[in-house]
């Protein structure tokens, strides 16, 4: 059973070259995931010179671990925004959306290589309350998407109501990746220290350019647009099974306990267990979801299994457009929710006309410079909270374990010499011991006991249990001290 995507297993692309010296250009563009290379290829149809530059290579961050579902029916969020934002930015966010699809269905079907295209039906689903779906389908109608409520799904168990919206996709997304990469420069392994005016400046040589493209998933440069305010992560798991059976459409549980569901060729992939990174949850979420497949899919072998993280905005609306306003060239794409794949196209459209001087028809209602006050000060107080109570942690709380009374398997916050430290003892009872604080603005890490990391509440930056970064916003590792308790050696 692999912990990778079964995009990761099933495909690979070709390596990159590093940056290895300075060079100018119009647009480079930090990061090498779906928003940033979609955003290069119309950038070089229109015939502007860019570059992109990954830090690790080309769809290793959030495209591997999507499950590439296309649609525009992103949860209840229709109703939302027709209060929040009314009826012309609603408009604005759906069409958008819909184009979004549609531009991905003309590239599958041009590109050379088959990624796997499929035109499906997206059903948002519930088996409790109903009322929650006919007021989005009462949205939806008012903002002239053609949907349809209905009982009748192909799957496996009875629903009180599902919300249709027709001509969906889903889509191989590193396949896709992959291809429309071909023909752009990439710089892999070379990661961004800081960008300074119009200088990237990397590990490996310094990049001039007119624009500036963050889409490297969370804007990690903190002033200006201080987007680490404005945002938080959350962690969603996806089990892959083999089926055998045929699903028809992509599906998502609006319910508490709901899961999304869609099929690859003899795989079902079934996601869900959403929570906030950093926060201490009870029970394995994937545990969860095979307790799901065992039930409706009995005897099904599980293939892979995997975790994805998504930045989430203060009024559920992703930040495209220009960084901040004393910075008007540079240009950002995060906090696509739980819908990066539209999110990313999206992103390509706005961010491509915006470098092109074209007047772009949905940069309005995704402009990150936007602030409403009655949908963001809510949410802002809270991630602001969020982030008190981390600092607060750090500096006065007490540690959870003691040393000694680690389990071969788990981990825990100790203190030793009036420090508190991160801890982990493996199955052979070495110890790793890192700093517990996050190296990007201090708060307490929590140990991930799920997937055995140091996770930041505040922000969502996260590391192995030997102190290795595994997600952003924090930008280093953490110095981590081994320790065999066995013999009491270094």
């Amino acid at each position: 059973m692999s912990e990778k995507s079964i995009w990761s297993e099933s495909v690979s692309g070709k390596m990159r070259s590093s940056l290895g010296e300075n060079i100018r250009t119009n647009t480079v563009i930090i990061g090498g995931g779906m928003a940033g290379i979609l955003t290069a290829y119309f950038l070089v149809q229109a015939g502007v010179p860019c570059v992109v530059v990954e830090a690790d290579r080309i769809g290793s961050g959030q495209t591997k671990n999507t499950t590439a579902k296309v649609t525009f029916q992103h949860g209840l969020i229709y109703e939302k925004l027709l209060q929040s934002e009314g009826l012309e930015k609603a408009k604005q966010y759906a069409r958008a959306n819909q184009e979004a699809i549609e531009r991905y269905r003309n590239l599958a079907g041009i590109l050379k290589n088959d990624v796997e295209w499929r035109d499906c039906s997206s059903y948002l689903y519930t088996r409790q309350d109903t009322k929650k779906l006919q007021r989005e389908f009462e949205a939806a109608q008012k903002l002239g998407i053609q949907a349809e409520l209905t009982e009748k799904t192909s799957l496996p168990f009875e629903v009180k109501q599902a919300l249709e919206f027709k001509r969906q996709g889903q889509i191989h997304p590193l396949k896709f990746l992959y291809s429309i990469a071909e023909n752009i420069t990439v710089y892999e392994k070379t990661k961004v220290k800081c960008v300074e005016e119009h200088v990237v400046k990397t590990d490996s040589g310094e990049i001039y350019a007119k624009h500036i493209v963050f889409a490297c998933h969370y804007p990690f440069q903190n002033r200006p647009g201080y987007y680490f305010l404005r945002m938080h992560q959350e962690r969603s798991y996806v089990l892959a099974i083999k089926s055998g059976g045929i699903l028809e459409g992509v599906y998502y549980g609006i319910d508490e306990d709901g899961v999304s569901l869609r099929q690859w060729g003899e795989y079902l992939l079934l996601g869900g267990g959403s929570h906030r990174t950093g926060k201490k949850i009870c029970g394995n979420p994937y545990e969860y979801l095979t307790h799901v497949a065992d039930e409706y899919w009995p005897g099904c072998p599980e293939a892979a299994r995997w975790s994805a993280q998504d930045c989430m905005t203060l009024d559920k609306i992703p930040y495209i457009g220009q960084y901040s306003r004393s910075r008007p060239y540079w240009y950002v794409a995060t906090g696509f929710q739980k819908w990066g794949m539209t999110g990313s196209m999206v992103s390509a459209m706005i961010l491509s006309d915006l470098i092109c001087k074209r007047k772009s028809k949905y940069a309005e209602v995704f402009s990150p410079l936007r602030f409403h006050m009655q949908t963001s000060v809510g949410p802002f107080f809270n991630e602001s909270g969020h982030a008190a109570a981390g600092l607060m942690k750090q500096a006065a709380g007490a540690p959870e374990e003691k040393l000694e009374a680690l389990r071969p398997g788990q981990g825990g916050t100790i203190e030793q010499g009036g420090r508190k430290y991160g801890a982990y003892k493996d199955e052979s009872g070495k110890v790793y011991k890192i700093s517990v604080r996050c190296p990007h603005l201090g708060c307490q890490l929590q140990w991930n006991e799920v997937e055995k990391s140091w996770d930041c509440p505040c922000h969502g930056s996260r590391f192995d249990y030997r102190g290795r970064r595994l997600n952003e916003p924090a930008q280093e590792d953490i110095g981590c001290h081994i320790l065999d308790i066995r013999t009491g050696s270094d």
